[in-house]
C-alpha cells in the first residue's frame, strides 16, 4: 500500500466517466457478515458461470482466524488490469484472514502458467479466450463465442492439469483493433474488413506475443487476409501512446481500456467474429485450493460479483490515468462496495 489519498468514484473527479460514477454513487450497499458460517448454506450465493458467482446481496468479508496459518502467493501478468485484479484478490483474501504474498511481475500468459505449474505462485488471473487459444490450442473459429461455454471449456481442460479455474468475472476484456478518429474518417473504416484496402500501407502495433496469436496479428492475417506493411511489437503500456503519437496506424487494445473514450479512438467492428470471450478467471492449483479451504473460493466469488465492464474500466483508469497505485485502486473498489470496512 502507498501513502497516497484514495480518490473516490465521483463524477466531479472524472467528468469523462460519469456513467460509472453515477452507478456507484446510486448503489445502496447491504452489509452482511461473510465467512464459513455466513455463506455455507446459501445455495443462491454460490451459483457459477462465466458471469461469476454473484451473491444475492453485497456482503462484507469477515476475518476468519482459522485461515491465519495459510499462506498463498498470488501472481499476475505485468500490465495494469492484471495488477489491479491481483491486488483486489490479495487484499480480499487478507481481509478473510489469509497471509498473502504478491508476485505481480510475470510476463505473458505462458510465463505466468509456468510459474503456477512450477509452484512459484499459487494462483493468477487469466482470460478464458487466451487460455483456450494459447494453452489448449483451440482454433480461433472453434472457440465458443458464448462466455459461459468458453469458461466451461477452460474449467474442464484445466481440471485435467490439476488446476481449478474459478468462476469468471462479469467483465470481458477482449482484444480490439483501434484507430484514431482521424484515420477512421479519412479511410472510411468502421469494421476490420475495411482495413483490406489500406493494410498494405499501415503499421500495426501490438504486444510482443501478438505476432503468433490467433486473436492478434496471426488472426488478422489468417481470418481477415490482411497483410500489413509492418508489424511492430510494443510494450502493452504504450499501446495507446503509439496511436496518439502517430507511430501506429493501427494498435491492438483492450475493450476495458479507459484511454479509448478519453482519446476518442475508434474500435473497428469484428465483423468476422475473430475475437473470443475474455472473461477473467482466477487459476488456482487444486492442492492450494484444498489447503485453503472454502473461504478462499467464496471470497473470490464475492469480490468478482461487482467487476463488470464499467467498474474494471474505472479501476484501470485510476491507475493509468489518475496515477494511483494498483493497491490503492483495489482498496477503493473493496471499500466503495462494502466488501471491506
Amino acid at each position: 500500500m502507498t501513502g497516497s489519498t484514495l480518490q473516490p468514484f465521483t463524477p466531479a473527479a472524472r467528468p469523462r466517466r460519469t456513467t460509472m460514477a453515477r452507478a456507484l454513487a446510486a448503489l445502496t450497499l447491504a452489509v452482511v457478515p461473510f465467512g464459513l458460517a455466513a455463506c455455507g448454506d446459501d445455495e443462491e450465493s454460490t451459483s457459477s458461470g462465466a458471469s461469476g458467482s454473484t451473491p444475492a446481496e453485497t456482503a462484507s468479508i469477515v476475518k476468519n482466524d482459522a485461515n491465519s496459518g495459510i499462506t498463498v502467493t498470488l501472481g499476475s501478468k505485468n500490465f495494469t488490469e492484471q495488477q489491479v485484479l491481483g491486488e483486489v484478490y490479495a487484499q480480499s483474501l487478507e481481509a478473510a484472514g489469509y497471509t498473502v504474498k504478491r508476485d505481480f511481475g510475470q510476463g505473458d500468459e505462458k510465463a505466468a502458467l509456468k510459474a503456477l505449474e512450477e509452484k512459484e505462485i499459487d494462483a493468477y488471473p487469466e482470460y478464458t479466450g487466451t487460455a483456450l487459444g494459447s494453452f489448449f490450442e483451440v482454433p480461433g473459429d472453434e472457440i465458443p463465442k458464448d462466455p459461459t461455454e468458453a469458461y466451461n471449456l477452460v474449467r474442464t481442460n484445466f481440471e485435467k492439469e490439476g488446476i481449478s479455474a474459478l468462476p469468471a468475472t462479469p467483465f470481458t476484456s477482449s482484444n480490439e483493433v483501434a484507430v484514431t478518429k482521424e484515420t477512421a474518417d479519412r479511410d472510411g473504416l468502421t469494421k476490420i474488413s475495411d482495413l483490406s484496402k489500406v493494410a498494405d500501407t499501415f503499421t500495426l502495433y501490438g504486444s510482443p506475443e501478438c505476432r503468433s496469436r490467433i486473436d492478434c496479428l496471426k488472426g488478422l492475417e489468417d481470418v481477415y487476409g490482411l497483410k500489413f506493411e509492418k508489424f511492430t511489437p510494443v510494450d502493452i503500456a504504450l499501446r495507446h501512446e503509439v496511436l496518439t503519437s502517430g507511430k501506429a496506424d493501427v494498435s491492438i487494445v483492450f475493450t476495458t481500456d479507459p484511454q479509448i473514450a478519453r482519446e476518442g479512438f475508434v474500435l473497428l467492428e469484428d465483423d468476422k467474429k475473430m475475437f473470443p470471450p475474455y472473461n477473467s478467471t482466477l487459476l488456482v492449483r487444486q492442492d492450494v485450493l484444498e489447503k485453503a479451504g472454502p473461504d478462499f473460493e467464496k471470497t473470490i466469488a464475492l469480490v468478482n460479483s461487482k467487476l463488470d465492464n464499467e467498474v474494471i474500466q474505472e479501476l484501470n483508469a485510476k491507475k493509468d490515468l489518475d496515477k494511483q497505485s494498483a493497491a490503492d485502486a483495489a482498496t477503493s473498489y473493496l471499500t466503495e462496495f462494502g466488501f471491506v470496512k
